[in-house]
C-alpha cells in the first residue's frame, strides 16, 4: 500500500493548488457593524484604499473604496466558484446578471470567452458585526472550452447536499461522496464530465471524531486544506492549521480531529494537462492568446458595464436572489 500523504505545505494567500485548479483564496473578515449605505461603521483612515489587503482590526477593504470587495474586473478562460459560508456577496456582471448570495450559497461562473463582474461584500447588519467567510476557487477550462459563452449559475444552500454522520459534516459542492451527488455544475465545466472526478467538499469534523476520504482513480489530483482547528491526524502524522496536504487519491485515508473541531476544504480532479498561460484575470494556453484577450477587452470591455457603479451593490433590504441574463429572477 502506498502512503496517502505526498506533500505538506504552508498555506499562503492565495492557497497553492494543483491542476485542474488554478487558484484558491480563503477570506475571513470580521467586519464591524454596517451603515445604512452598507459601508463599515468604522474609520477607513490608515488603509490603502483601492488595494487594502492587510488585515487591520480584523478586516480588509480589498479593492473597495466605500464597501469592501472587488469592483468590476474582467475574466476569461476559466471558471470562478465562490462559496460564501458567512456573510453576503453582491454579484453584478456585464451580461446583465446579478445576485445576492451568502450563508452557505455557492456561485458558479464560467468566464469562457470573456465577462466582467463585480463581487462586493455589503455589510447588511447595522446592530452587530458582519463576519464574512468565503472561498473563491478558480477551475481551469480545457482548450476546447476556453471560448464558450459565459454562464452564471447559483447553487443555493438549500439544494447543496450535506452528509452528516458520527461527528462529521461534509458539504458536497461538486462531485460525489458515496451515493450522494452535488448539484450539476455549469454546463461547460471540466466538472460536468463525471469521469474527471472533480470534487469540492467543505468538511467539518467534531473533536476526536473521524472522516474517511474514499479512494479516487489513478492520476487524480487531491489536495486537502486545513484552515481552522487545532490538530488533525492523518496516518501517523499530526498536522496543524494553515497547512495544505497533497494526497495520493488512490488511497483511502482517515482524518481524525484533535481537541477542537477541524474545518477543511478538499479540491480534487483529473488534471487537464495542457499549457497554462496566465496574466491577472486571463487564463489561456499561449501568450498570444493572452495578448488577444487583453486587446479584445480593451476594444469591447467584454460587453461593457450596464450598472451605475463599478462597485455596484443591491438594495439593502433585498434578500438573496439571482437575476439571470435572460431576465429570469429567482428570489430566496
Amino acid at each position: 500500500m502506498k502512503k496517502a500523504i505526498k506533500n505538506i505545505f504552508t498555506l499562503g494567500f492565495p492557497w497553492q493548488t494543483q491542476d485542474p485548479f488554478l487558484f484558491c483564496v480563503y477570506h475571513l473578515d470580521h467586519y464591524p457593524k454596517g451603515r445604512e449605505d452598507m459601508s463599515p461603521a468604522a474609520s477607513l483612515e490608515g488603509r490603502n484604499l483601492g488595494n487594502d489587503f492587510t488585515i487591520k482590526d480584523g478586516w480588509r477593504m480589498y479593492h473597495g473604496q466605500t464597501i469592501p470587495g472587488f469592483p468590476a474586473h474582467p475574466h476569461r478562460g476559466f471558471e470562478t466558484i465562490t462559496i460564501v459560508n458567512k456573510g453576503f456577496c453582491d454579484h453584478s456582471d456585464s451580461l446583465g446578471a446579478a445576485g445576492r448570495f451568502g450563508e452557505g450559497d455557492v456561485q458558479w461562473m464560467t468566464a469562457g470567452n470573456g465577462v466582467q463582474h463585480s463581487e462586493m461584500f455589503p455589510l447588511l447588519e447595522t446592530d452587530k458585526e458582519n463576519t464574512l467567510e468565503l472561498f473563491q476557487i478558480w477551475l481551469n477550462l480545457p482548450q476546447k472550452s476556453k471560448f464558450v459563452d459565459p454562464h452564471f449559475k447559483m447553487l443555493w444552500h438549500e439544494d447543496i447536499p450535506i452528509i452528516t454522520s458520527e461527528g462529521t459534516r461534509i458539504k458536497i459542492v461538486a462531485g460525489s461522496y458515496g451515493e450522494t451527488d452535488a448539484p450539476p455544475p455549469a454546463p461547460d465545466s471540466w466538472a460536468a464530465d463525471k469521469s474527471n472526478e472533480v470534487a469540492i467538499w467543505n468538511i467539518q469534523i467534531e473533536p476526536h471524531s473521524t472522516c474517511t476520504l474514499p479512494k479516487a482513480s489513478k492520476g487524480i489530483n487531491r489536495t486537502l486544506y486545513f484552515y481552522e482547528g487545532d490538530t488533525i491526524y492523518l496516518e501517523d502524522t499530526s498536522i496543524t492549521p494553515n497547512q495544505g496536504i497533497e494526497l495520493n487519491a488512490e488511497e483511502e485515508i482517515v482524518i481524525q480531529a484533535g481537541q477542537k473541531s477541524a474545518y477543511l476544504l478538499l479540491l480534487q480532479g483529473k488534471p487537464i494537462n495542457e499549457p497554462v498561460a496566465k496574466y491577472g484575470p486571463f487564463v489561456m494556453n499561449t501568450q498570444k492568446e493572452i495578448q488577444d484577450a487583453m486587446e479584445q477587452y480593451r476594444l469591447t470591455q467584454y460587453g461593457g458595464w450596464p450598472w451605475p457603479h463599478a462597485d455596484n451593490v443591491h438594495d439593502k433590504e433585498r434578500g438573496r436572489f439571482a437575476k439571470y441574463p435572460d431576465g429570469t429572477l429567482v428570489e430566496k
